[in-house]
């Protein structure tokens, strides 16, 4: 469903459908790309960045560890500071964390908690997890997700714009002519959590799912489920979950708790 907003943006509901890549070389080229993504209807909460060398007027108070990858996410709670002065501080989920590989990056947005998910795994010794395991799981070819993880490494930046098929190719054509590079479109979009309470273990994301046995994922909906019921907090709710999880179970080498 789509409804007209003015005379260039327009405003879409349901589930956005497909997602377009691109690499730059600097923070310019980043904060011009964002912010005509959001001029013509792309949402906040359907942007994506990393990178590593962005600049701070802030100081960045932390970075993610293996013990903070549980945590739900940088979406649900991790958020370190106030970034930074640029476009990056419209979107949704900042925060600082390390990426195998790689190293300490910046991530907003969606793609931070799929980092979040696969570092999990990746800190505690799995091969190929991190940057190269998310794209992958996206669609996106090996040659091209070499690229990626390579150029993120040497300190370039990745934003990743998800939106419906109607946009695409508008999304693609801001982010080329903004100096985006290795221009990927995908089928596949980021995971993202239910909205609200869960009526499952097949509403998390796939970030908290895999951490969680079947016991600790029924702890964590249980918990998140009665905290949001009377708070409607959803970053409330996941806090109060996973205190539930790591009272009531143990985690093992891999970062897995049961």
């Amino acid at each position: 469903m789509v409804q007209s907003v003015g005379q260039s943006k327009e405003v879409y509901t349901g589930q956005v459908e497909k997602a377009v890549t691109a690499l730059f070389k600097d923070q310019e080229q980043v904060d011009g790309a964002i912010r005509k993504l959001l001029d013509i209807g792309v949402t906040r909460e359907d942007i994506s960045i990393i990178g590593r060398n962005f600049q701070s007027s802030t100081r960045v108070t932390g970075i993610l560890t293996k013990g903070d990858v549980i945590r739900g996410g940088l979406i649900n709670g991790a958020i370190y500071g106030g970034l930074f002065g640029s476009a990056l501080s419209l979107l949704t989920g900042i925060g600082v964390l390390f990426i195998p590989f790689v190293g300490p990056v910046v991530a907003a947005g969606p793609l931070g908690a799929a980092l979040l998910g696969a570092a999990g795994g990746a800190i505690a010794g799995s091969a190929g997890a991190g940057i190269a395991s998310v794209f992958a799981t996206m669609g996106m070819p090996e040659d091209k997700v070499n690229t990626y993880q390579t150029r993120v490494q040497a300190g370039e930046f990745v934003v990743v714009a998800e939106g419906y098929s109607q946009q695409i190719n508008q999304i693609e054509s801001i982010l080329r002519e903004a100096g985006g590079e290795e221009i990927a479109v995908t089928e596949q979009t980021l995971p993202r959590e239910k909205p609200g309470a869960f009526d499952g273990p097949e509403d998390l994301a796939p970030h908290v799912r895999e951490h969680l046995s079947p016991a600790a994922q029924q702890t964590y909906i249980q918990a998140y489920n009665a905290e949001f019921a009377s708070s409607s907090d959803e970053q409330r709710a996941d806090t109060v979950a996973w205190e539930a999880v790591r009272r009531d179970h143990t985690e093992d080498t891999d970062g897995r708790w049961s």
